[in-house]
């Protein structure tokens, strides 16, 4: 059996306010030409399918597009999607009947019995063959938030964490669906995780990934997964890896979702399975539709210099770019770029000298970052910027100057908390802007 691992869409995702689509829309339209070619058995889509909670219909339009698609091209292709921390699982699950008929399964939110038990079923999705037998079994686990796995589901915790806490119940909620699907699966048949979570000592992103829980509090360990899981297909960080071992990994996203992230190796993993064990992995590349580019750090006439050298004609398109643009590249492929500058002291006319500089340069200018030099001595602090801070450095900033000592351990949970359920229930404009 055959699977196809991807994660962190991100669709309808702006950079730096601008749209993305394009960008998406030739993933995607790899990713159909990539499944009819290596005909895999099941596509795992593991969260963040959208940018935002509430994404624009044009993002939407290309999620459900690519899915009847998929299905007309691959009908008896089994597709798998959980949400995200940055998608909102009741929009994930909400054309599921509709999606169903598609082969189409899409997994938002956890729920529990009367009992207090998890509802774990609903979780198990059989994995089919080209014979349609079951080969396989996902166990389908969206990304938890801390209101479904805490509150009144209390139980006694392990490694440490407080009784009813967010690690304690992401814990149990693993242990009962993976007890539920060895109830479930019959001998031959693989187990295989979907997770949207930040496992320890997994590298993170330079800039571009939204904590979970915004203290690093949220990060789980690997041993939740235990060897009888043949693979675990995880989502949420950005940059290609295996946490480990090599049946549990993180496919990385398919599009840089900042400037910092334009060296990762952009990729889906195909997996390959023969029973109930891992017999190979193979990590297939994205070609890249839009080029980032980033020049300096560096002072300002040396940058001036670079930007002046930058070609002035339109590159030719690579072959995998040139098959829907056509020769040289069209305005929406123009390389986005990052331009760094280390300054002595303000400059008003910076942004005009760098548009000139650009002149008849076919590249989009996304950001003008500067740098200054940092003061020191005697009563002087490091300077720090606002982009520089996250919202916890910030508060315990604010919280030390105003009480002179750093916050609790109890205040910490009760701000990463409110963090969190302010970030879930960011409502955007209809265009999907942050």
């Amino acid at each position: 059996m055959k699977l196809i691992h991807t994660a962190d869409w991100h669709l309808g995702q702006t950079f730096h306010g601008q749209e993305r689509h394009v960008e998406h829309g030739a993933f995607l339209d790899w990713l159909l030409q990539t499944l009819e070619a290596r005909q895999p058995d099941a596509l795992l889509i593991a969260g963040d399918v959208f940018d935002v909670v509430n994404p624009s219909l044009r993002a939407q339009e290309q999620l459900y597009g690519f899915i009847v698609e998929a299905h007309r091209r691959l009908p008896r292709l089994d597709i798998v999607m959980i949400a995200g921390n940055h998608d909102s699982g009741s929009r994930i699950e909400l054309p599921g009947p509709l999606m169903r008929r598609l082969n189409a399964h899409a997994l938002g939110r956890v729920s529990w019995c009367d009992d207090g038990s998890l509802e774990a079923e609903r979780l198990l999705v059989p994995l089919t063959d080209a014979a349609d037998e079951t080969r396989a079994w996902c166990l389908a686990l969206p990304f938890l938030r801390p209101a479904e796995v805490t509150g009144n589901r209390r139980e006694s915790a392990t490694d440490g964490e407080d009784e009813g806490g967010y690690i304690a119940g992401i814990q149990r909620v693993h242990r009962e669906l993976i007890d539920a699907a060895r109830r479930q699966r019959r001998p031959g048949q693989a187990l295989v995780a979907m997770s949207h979570a930040h496992l320890r000592g997994a590298q993170v992103s330079e800039h571009s990934e939204r904590p979970i829980v915004i203290g690093g509090e949220e990060s789980i360990s690997a041993a939740l997964f235990p060897n009888d899981i043949a693979y675990v297909a995880l989502g949420h960080l950005h940059r290609p890896q295996q946490v480990g071992e090599p049946r549990i990994r993180y496919s990385g996203s398919p599009l840089p979702m900042d400037f910092s992230e334009a060296n990762y190796p952009h990729q889906v993993v195909e997996v390959t399975l023969e029973g109930e064990a891992l017999v190979g992995s193979e990590s297939i590349a994205i070609p890249r539709a839009v080029e980032l580019l980033r020049v300096g750090p560096a002072p300002l006439d040396q940058v001036l210099t670079e930007l002046e050298a930058l070609p002035r004609e339109a590159q030719e398109a690579t072959p995998e770019q040139e098959a829907s643009a056509g020769g040289t590249l069209p305005r929406e492929r123009w390389p986005w770029l990052e331009v760094r500058v280390e300054l002595d002291a303000p400059r008003p006319d910076l942004r005009h000298r760098i548009e000139t500089a650009l002149a008849d340069c076919p590249v989009r200018l996304l950001r003008i970052h500067t740098r200054f030099p940092t003061a020191t001595g005697a009563g002087h602090d490091p300077r720090v910027t606002l982009e520089s801070l996250g919202p916890r450095a910030l508060f315990e900033r604010a919280w030390q100057e105003s009480y002179g000592a750093m916050p609790d351990a109890e205040t910490l949970r009760d701000f990463d908390a409110l963090c969190q359920e302010v970030l879930h229930q960011a409502s955007p404009s209809e265009e999907g802007n942050p």
